[in-house]
């Protein structure tokens, strides 16, 4: 049994994540095959609890403090390696670990309050402080998320060593690093390509007949990859996905579903997402310059410097068939997007319509169709999730007030 309580906290660039961080802490970010929590409690052999907006708290897992143990406090930004590991686990108590400005950790021992933390992530009150001496991949905002994902995949399955099942001889291969294929995956008359990183397809996954993967690349548990789909490298399908289609460079967390013909490159999509056939995303624009994108920290859009960036998709958000996003187009929240020609680039949450005009969506209409989505995979929509969702109706319906 761990002897410390591991504590993963949001620091104060949570706003510039949504309509991502609005339905989950940062922690809980899929970045390569696992979560960001789920890496650390890999590296550090430990379960974790959430500090973090106290909405999101209620309804994962909170900070229950244990009197009997330290308590070690990470940054949710931060992504782990053994050696970043073994420093946090070295710290003493009342020690912090800082890498320039960025709080990493914290071990405030067995003192079950809570640390302050000022608006500028540094720790108030008596601490000791130690200089993080090792590299470590820190997200800033949410194209970090696909910018690093191959990478990722690739430390991933370091961590995971999950080894592999005979791969059927009716697929072709070439390339040099690993197949891994889990459990119950069904894989047949496919082409994989190795020469650039492994390919890892999770438990009880289907990739269908036709289907072109270059790794690296993650297929996660329960996922399907449709017949004759075309998945380029640095990409993640997130759990129960169904993708179809060409896909790349891109971060689809779960339970989502880009199931037809259509583009998407550079981009993040959240959770029960669903994607209409010959959905098309830009990911860089006629004059090959810089993107700019909605930061909700801001509340302005802002030059990322980046030439190749294309949707940002928070949870529950849908589009209807034929849609075209403009490049480093931003979607909120439950939006649901539909019509002809390009949506304006960044879509609030809880709107409804397209070219033609927005719409606030009515919230009950909005928990009737998430029900649904819910019963069709035998999930039912808890009281706990309807009250986070109804702060993020309240405060976008407040900020269009002003």
């Amino acid at each position: 049994m761990s002897q410390f309580q591991l504590v993963l906290f949001d620091d104060s660039f949570r706003e510039a994540f949504k309509p991502l961080s609005a339905t989950r802490p940062v922690c809980d970010f899929r970045i390569g095959v696992l979560t960001i929590r789920e890496k650390w409690e890999h590296h550090l052999k430990s379960t974790s609890t959430t500090c973090t907006v106290e909405y999101l708290e209620k309804w994962n897992t909170p900070f229950q403090p244990d009197a009997s143990k330290q308590h070690l406090w990470i940054n949710s930004r931060v992504i782990p390696n053994p050696q970043l590991a073994f420093e946090i686990l070295s710290l003493t108590e009342e020690q912090a670990l800082i890498k320039g400005d960025l709080l990493v950790a914290f071990n405030c021992g067995k003192n079950i309050t809570r640390f302050n933390v000022d608006g500028k992530d540094h720790l108030t009150g008596d601490f000791g402080v130690k200089e993080s001496k090792v590299a470590a991949e820190v997200i800033h905002r949410i194209a970090d998320i696909f910018t690093n994902n191959g990478a990722q995949i690739i430390a991933d399955l370091e961590l995971m060593k999950p080894g592999s099942r005979l791969i059927p001889s009716s697929n072709q291969f070439s390339g040099s690093h690993t197949i891994h294929i889990m459990k119950g995956a069904m894989v047949e008359s496919c082409i994989f390509n190795t020469s650039k990183g492994p390919i890892y397809i999770g438990k009880d996954a289907e990739v269908m007949e036709g289907s072109m993967l270059r790794g690296p690349l993650a297929i996660c548990d329960g996922a399907v990859v449709k017949m004759g789909a075309k998945i380029y490298g640095d990409t993640t399908i997130g759990p129960g996905c169904k993708v179809g289609g060409e896909i790349t460079n891109s971060v689809l967390f779960g339970n989502s579903n880009k199931a037809h013909d259509g583009y998407l490159g550079n981009s993040v999509i959240g959770e029960w997402c669903n994607l209409g056939a010959d959905t098309n995303t830009s990911n860089l624009k006629n004059t090959y310059g810089e993107v700019s994108v909605y930061n909700y920290a801001i509340g302005g859009s802002e030059n990322t410097g980046m030439q190749f960036h294309g949707l940002i998709m928070g949870d529950h958000a849908k589009c209807g068939i034929n849609t075209m996003f403009n490049t480093g187009t931003v979607v909120g929240v439950c939006a649901n997007v539909f019509g002809g020609s390009f949506p304006k680039k960044f879509i609030p949450d809880f709107s409804w319509g397209g070219t033609e005009g927005m719409e606030e969506f009515n919230f009950e209409k909005a928990m009737e169709m998430i029900a649904a989505v819910y019963n069709r995979r035998q999930k039912k929509l808890e009281t706990a999730e309807v009250n986070v969702l109804r702060q993020i109706f309240d405060e976008t319906r407040k900020l269009k007030a002003q």
